[in-house]
Parts: structure tokens; sequence; C-alpha cells
């Protein structure tokens, strides 16, 4: 079964938060992060319940090469990404950030 991929707003402002940070430590590493973060979520439309489920109900991805995890829920036929954000943070600030999204 094919899904589609949607992305909740929040998610285009955790992205350029890394993107402008890895960009400032090394030009061209920014444009590196989000082909990375675009190839990873565009893998989870073809597989998404191939990752384990990491807060109730929301799974979680990690990204190659870099420290960060995409979080997602399949709701019906649609993967929706609620996040992306830095494997170092604390499990509760992520868990809180996640529930508050719409």
């Amino acid at each position: 079964m094919k899904y589609n991929l949607r992305f909740l707003p929040a998610v285009e402002d955790d992205a350029m938060v890394a993107y402008e940070w890895y960009e400032r430590k090394s030009r061209g590493l920014g444009e590196e992060f989000l082909r990375m973060f675009y190839a990873c979520s565009t893998d989870l439309a073809r597989n998404p319940k191939l990752f384990a489920k990491a807060h109730s109900k929301f799974r979680r991805r990690l990204l190659r090469r870099f420290p960060y995890a995409i979080y997602y829920q399949i709701i019906d036929t649609n993967v929706v990404i609620f996040g992306v954000f830095h494997c170092a943070r604390d499990p509760r600030t992520i868990k809180r950030k996640l529930t508050g999204r719409r």
C-alpha cells in the first residue's frame, strides 16, 4: 500500500533551524541535511510501519549521517510528519512538542 506524505507546518521550522546551524558550521552541509531529511521522509511513504513507535502513537525514523530523527504518525492512508528533532534533546521535551502540534 502506498501512503500519502504530509508535513505539519512546524516541521519546516524544525528543518530550517537545523539547516542554518549546519550551514554555519560548513557551507553546503545544511543542503546535505535537507536532502537527507527529504529522502528519509519520502521513504516513509513506501513502508511507514518499518519503524517502531517511540512516544505512544508517534513513530521515529533516524536520519542517516545526521543525529536527527523524524517523528510521524500513520493516519488512515497518510504518513504525517510531526517534527524533526536532534537526538540529544530531552525525550520529554520532544514528546511535549509533538503532542502540542496539530
